[in-house]
This record gives C-alpha cells, structure tokens and sequence, in this order.
C-alpha cells in the first residue's frame, strides 16, 4: 500500500522496490467498495463523527482491546508494534496507517483490500493469521500474529551453513504460499524474501508470509496491466505490462535461485540494468557455484523461471518437484561456504539502501507535494482520458510554469512511459516525478547522509548506525557489523560520506564473480 515510492532494488513500493501503488480500473478484481464520505455526506449523515471513513464502522479506541508496545518497524505509511491482546495476554503485531496519509479513494480501496485479503486467507499455511481491523480518529489498525524469529535471510545467514535440502524447506513454504493464494483466489504480487519471517526463533520455526499490500484477487480470463513488485524479483510480463498469477511462480524461482547461490539471477548497477536484465532472460546456471548444484535443482529453477508465462511451472506442479518433494531429491550436502558469504553481503547491502531510502521518502516528500503532483496531472489531463502523451506533458508543464527544458520532458518521458506505448498514465507520471526530483538528487542524499550523521562529523558511527536502525526496527548488532564491513571500504571502523553514495548507487555487490 503507497502512494509511491521509488524503483530502487527492492520492492517496488518500497525501498528499492518498484513500489507502485495498484491502480484500479473499471474492471477491477472484486470485491468493490464504497466510495470515501465526503464533505457533502458528512452534512446529511449526522452519525459521521462516529463512523470511520475507511472501514466504514464505527470508531474503536484500540487501547481499550490491546496494551501497544515497543515499535516494531516502520515505512511511509504507517508503524507496526508489539501489542497484547488485555483480555488473553497474547501477544500480536499492530500495523497503524495513519489516515491523513490516505488522500485518495484508491489508497483506501488499497487498504480495504489488504483487510479482505488477509481475512480471505487467513488460516491458510505458512500465510500470516489476522486478527481484526480497527479504525479510530488517526489509524486505521491491523491486528495480525506476531512473527518474533526475524526475516528469512536473516535466519539463514546466522546459521552459517545450509543445505540443499533446508533450501528445499525453505522453498516448498514459499511454493506453499503461492499455491494456497492462487487456490484461493488470489495473487500476491510482491513476492520477495523480506516479506517472509520466521514464527519463532526455533531452529524449524515455521515461515509466515505477511505482506499483502500489492495483493489483488484474480478474474479468470482479465491480464493485469499495474507495474508492481520489487525490481529483483519482478517477472518479465510485469514489465510488459500484461500478466497474471503466474507472475508470482516467477518470484518465488528468483528467491530459490539466490537461496542456492547467494546473488539475484538478473542484476544491474540501477534499476533500469535491472529491468534490461529481466527483459533479455540470459539466466546463468554454468558459473560458481552452480556445477556443484543438484541437476534436479537447476531443473526447477529452469521450470520457475520459463520466461514464457504459459510454459511456466504452476505453484501445485513445483510442489510435486522431485526436488522440492519432503524427503525427495535435494542433498545434504552443504552449499558452498562462498554462497553463504554472497547472500550475507546481499542482504547487507539492501538492509541499509532500504533504511536509507525510507528516511529519503520519509523526510524529504510531503502530503502537501503529493497532492500537488495529483493535480499537475489533472491538469495536464485535459481530455481527461486517465493518460498523457508527450505532447500533453510538454503543453501542460509549461502551462503550468515549469522550466524544465524539452530535453528533460522527453526523458521523464522515457523514464515513466515503462510500456512505451507513448502515453504514460497517473501513477507512472507520479512515480517518475518523485523519482527523479526526490530519490535520484545527490543534496537528498547527502540529507540523507546527515540523519544518519547526527553529530554531524561527517562521518556514520557505529553507534549513529546503530540507534537509527534500532529506530526502524532493523538492526541488531550483528546486521551492524556486517554493514560497517561491507560499506566502510577504506577500514576505519566509520561510513564517510563517498562510502555512503557508492553504496547507495551500485546496484549490488562487485565482488566474488558477481
């Protein structure tokens, strides 16, 4: 759920993430929701300042139903904490949207369908259980098990070893998830191993997947066309803008390719070398450490990952894989210490270009801006047909009194029109603005820079990394020692401000064949 975030290496509405919100269309999955209550409505519906705006109920002052805890971690739109339930003791996770921050209908259609999602499919394995839905007069509250064992990478990485078949496990979980949404009726959209955590701490804790906010359900028969998921993960027909579930097979193959050698399948230094890589589909399966990988692993990776989305493996099909199968083809034998190191530095280096990225779309957007770019685009719109062509972008830019050049309006052009049709619609028009005048400025990094440099040195400190991880729920001092490792270059135990740029601009890691 956003409003938009920038297309960085993660998720797309998130931190490197090609975090575009869905857009919705007449055609749009059910279940259909009412409109938002206006100011109109208010006057002739005299219970108004009871009822919620969102949820459509009425108002619940959630302190009443749970004690709220230590912050648990946070993003653009809202913060989860700890709570305890008062009437049993037990403890859940409490996601709050702060409401101001849903400005229009389809951010809280957004939210609406989040709630009916995770209500759909609760109970289903390895897919979070909810719990209810509050809203009073700030948030809207997610109540949802708590999941305290931590992320899966993090896991995997603290064991220091695996094996081909604990990738297995890992896997068939994920592949479990996917088949329990798609038999459902659902399409997550936005798989990715951040969205994955782990129960407990138990070494055979369960893995839970608890992010549905790009999740839609699926009509037989419609192809999507929304630009969504996170750049590394995303299937080839998302970027051609015509897709369906099958999508989501595709993200869960990436996520079994880096569980078996440590590095995404296709890279890139920025996000656009990411997308061309997805788009040509050379997947290497020759290099280290892959000849000493199971043939029956490759097998289904080659299966997962078939760019063509009919000839792709179905989520049920991977499940009866030889190799995914419990108790089947996948060895013992323990992967290559150097996959181990690969992954470690992977997950480092999007740990803090993640963290770095929220506190640039925290700190430096406003609801004041994104509201002025809805209406630049209105106003552009003239015709009012949802797009805007090139010559539309420039007549009303300058209408508008913008100075950027013809240039500059030709390539914001370029960077949004995704599909290259030569019409960009409302939220590539908003993502690309954002982008490229808020997340691509080097004097936004450099603010960036100075929130992490509190003392204001000019260089990160430990202890500075520390306390502003500890602020975003990421950090525990071993996640801090292996980003000062792979980010501190010149090894003077500190992050100067050249390190902090470099790191924020490679797309991933130079080193071990990568």
């Amino acid at each position: 759920m956003g409003l938009c975030q920038s297309l960085c290496c993660g998720s797309f509405r998130k931190s490197h993430s090609l975090e575009i919100p869905v857009s919705s269309s007449p055609d749009s999955a059910p279940p259909r929701y009412p409109p938002l209550q206006t100011s109109s409505s208010r006057s002739q519906n005299p219970s108004y300042s009871e009822t919620g705006t969102i949820l459509l109920k009425p108002y619940v002052d959630i302190t009443t139903l749970y004690d709220l805890d230590k912050e648990l971690g946070r993003g653009q739109f809202g913060i989860t904490y700890l709570c305890t339930e008062k009437a049993t003791k037990r403890r859940y996770a409490c996601k709050s949207i702060s409401r101001r921050k849903l400005i229009t209908d389809k951010d809280v259609e957004d939210v609406r369908r989040e709630i009916s999602i995770l209500q759909h499919l609760t109970g289903q394995p390895n897919i979070v259980e909810f719990k209810g839905a509050y809203e009073d007069r700030r948030n809207v509250h997610l109540v949802m098990e708590l999941c305290s064992g931590g992320e899966l990478f993090d896991r995997i990485i603290a064991k220091g070893s695996y094996s081909e078949r604990q990738a297995s496990s890992i896997c068939r979980q994920i592949v479990n998830v996917v088949h329990a949404c798609h038999f459902m009726g659902v399409m997550h959209r936005d798989l990715k191993p951040e969205n994955f955590l782990m129960v407990s701490k138990d070494e055979n804790s369960p893995i839970k997947a608890t992010d549905f906010g790009l999740s839609v359900f699926i009509e037989e028969g419609r192809m999507y066309k929304d630009l969504v998921g996170s750049a590394y993960y995303v299937a080839p027909e998302v970027l051609q803008r015509k897709y369906g579930k099958e999508i989501d097979v595709w993200s869960a193959g990436v996520i079994l390719y880096i569980l078996l050698s440590g590095v995404p399948p296709f890279w890139g230094e920025t996000e656009k070398e990411i997308f061309k890589a997805v788009s040509e589909g050379n997947l290497d399966l020759e290099s280290q450490p892959w000849p000493s990988i199971s043939d029956a692993a490759k097998d289904l990776i080659r299966k997962m990952l078939a760019r063509d989305p009919r000839k792709r493996i179905t989520a049920a099909q991977a499940l009866e894989h030889p190799w995914m199968k419990e108790g089947g083809d996948a060895s013992d034998k323990p992967i290559d210490c150097a996959v181990h190191s690969r992954l470690k530095q992977f997950r480092v280096m999007n740990k803090l270009k993640k963290l770095a990225l929220k506190v640039i779309a925290e700190n430096l957007s406003s609801e004041e801006e994104i509201r002025g770019l809805k209406q630049m685009f209105n106003n552009i719109d003239t015709d009012g047909s949802g797009t805007i062509t090139l010559e539309e972008l420039g007549v009303g830019l300058a209408r508008l009194g913008s100075k950027l050049t013809e240039p500059e309006i030709k390539q914001l052009m370029d960077a949004a029109d995704v599909d290259k049709n030569g019409s960009i619609d409302y939220i590539e028009f908003v993502t690309a603005t954002m982008h490229r005048h808020r997340l691509e400025r080097e004097d936004n990094i450099y603010r960036a820079f100075q929130f992490f440099d509190k003392d204001s040195s000019g260089f990160i400190t430990r202890d500075e990394l520390r306390q502003a991880m500890t602020q975003y729920g990421m950090g525990d001092e071993a996640t801090i020692d292996e980003v000062i490792e792979d980010v501190d270059t010149d090894k003077d135990g500190r992050i100067n401000y050249e390190e902090f740029v470099a790191m924020m601009k490679r797309g991933t890691q130079d080193g071990d064949g990568i």
